[in-house]
């Protein structure tokens, strides 16, 4: 039969010095002292002080965890069950850990680590613990509140991850997103003289809304049907259209280079031909002025689109936020024609001659163009704003 070790030997071995595993002890952290000795211990199974450390921290832990759970159950309180099940199965995993380095044995007596069984208590601490989830989710549906459908969502998960069975858990999790979810509808509104096609509204809302959905707000640029209704509206308004009329300017210069051209030889005031100190004869480098005639042609174009971005609650109905918005597109091209020798040009200035005048980009090419940079200036303000909608 084995014999439980004497508690006071079980202290003087605690108070003799034991490293961290000790350090966990005295802190209370007794779970963390146990983990610390069941390591030591698989590496000796010797070690009485560490056998000592493991003994009072398991007993501690053990009278701790129980004494909770005798308190939750006689308090009667239905959402107490969750922690039960999580206390049991901490007994149960800590019961585990230390049955790999029993038995143990300590001055020739057996330390003792009693097995018990606590399935039957965790599959009812489970049951009751999904139970309270399962009702408590039919109770906040109840509220008609987003949030409370929201809560209920996690309330009917958490019931289906504890015990599955429960008729219509599936539809009522799906049924308490739909409802938990918060729907923004984005459209662009032109408030300008100028009519737009309607390629122009599609491609302006191109925004890749999905990459703004959360968890509970998601944002359509089409309406899903007519029966869905939406809690927040982002109207972006399109106020201004400029679009330059065509300019065409005309700008001439005279690009001029030096280039070698040979050499002559120095002369001294007498003709002759100079040498330096080892006999031979001085050159002098000759050079040439190029020079070119560049006729440049410059057309410009430019279009500027300025608005705002409106979010807007639908319940109570009101102004979040507005903010401006622009953006403006520019259209260059410059063509040159050379008068003269094309060798004093730099290969930029001979690249620009081998362009030609365009014709300029009609007024709606301008907007199209213009609606590219119109696009990220939305989509901040709506990123920028995502802390009014939830």
């Amino acid at each position: 039969m084995r014999k439980i070790i004497p508690f006071f030997i079980i202290l003087t071995i605690l108070f003799s010095g034991c490293g961290s595993s000790k350090k966990q002890l005295s802190k209370g952290n007794y779970d963390a002292a146990i983990d610390k000795a069941v390591k030591e211990l698989r590496r000796d199974r010797d070690d009485e002080k560490q056998i000592a450390i493991l003994s009072e921290s398991y007993r501690v832990a053990n009278e701790l965890d129980q004494e909770r759970i005798r308190y939750l159950k006689m308090e009667g309180r239905a959402n107490s069950w969750d922690e039960i099940y999580q206390i049991y199965q901490g007994l149960s995993a800590r019961q585990t850990q230390v049955r790999t380095v029993t038995p143990l044995t300590l001055n020739g007596r057996t330390v003792d680590f009693p097995y018990v069984d606590y399935m039957a208590d965790m599959v009812e601490a489970k049951r009751k613990a999904a139970d309270f989830y399962f009702a408590h989710g039919n109770q906040l549906m109840e509220g008609k509140i987003t949030e409370n459908y929201r809560q209920a969502f996690g309330e009917f998960l958490r019931a289906k991850q504890y015990m599955g069975d429960y008729p219509g858990i599936d539809n009522k999790i799906e049924e308490a997103k739909y409802l938990g979810m918060s729907r923004v509808f984005v459209y662009a509104q032109n408030s300008s003289i100028i009519k737009f096609p309607q390629e122009f509204e599609q491609d302006l809302l191109a925004l890749d809304l999905p990459a703004l959905n959360s968890e509970w707000v998601e944002y359509h640029t089409v309406n899903l049907n007519n029966d869905t209704e939406y809690d927040y509206f982002i109207n972006v308004n399109v106020k201004n259209v400029a679009v330059s009329p065509d300019q065409t300017m005309q700008k001439d210069s005279v690009v001029k280079r030096d280039v070698d051209d040979g050499f002559e030889y120095k002369l001294d005031k007498k003709g002759n031909v100079m040498r330096d100190s080892l006999g031979n004869d001085i050159k002098i480098k000759k050079y040439k002025t190029l020079q070119c005639a560049l006729v440049e042609t410059i057309q410009l174009k430019s279009c500027r689109i300025d608005g705002d971005v409106e979010v807007i609650q639908v319940n109570p109905n009101k102004m979040l936020k507005k903010d401006p918005i622009g953006a403006q597109s520019d259209f260059e091209n410059i063509s040159s024609r050379a008068i003269g020798d094309l060798q004093a040009l730099t290969p930029e200035l001979l690249e620009r001659t081998k362009k030609q005048p365009v014709q300029f980009p009609t007024d709606l090419d301008m907007v199209m163009m213009c609606s590219e940079n119109l696009k990220m200036a939305i989509r901040g303000a709506i990123q920028n704003n995502k802390r009014f909608i939830r």
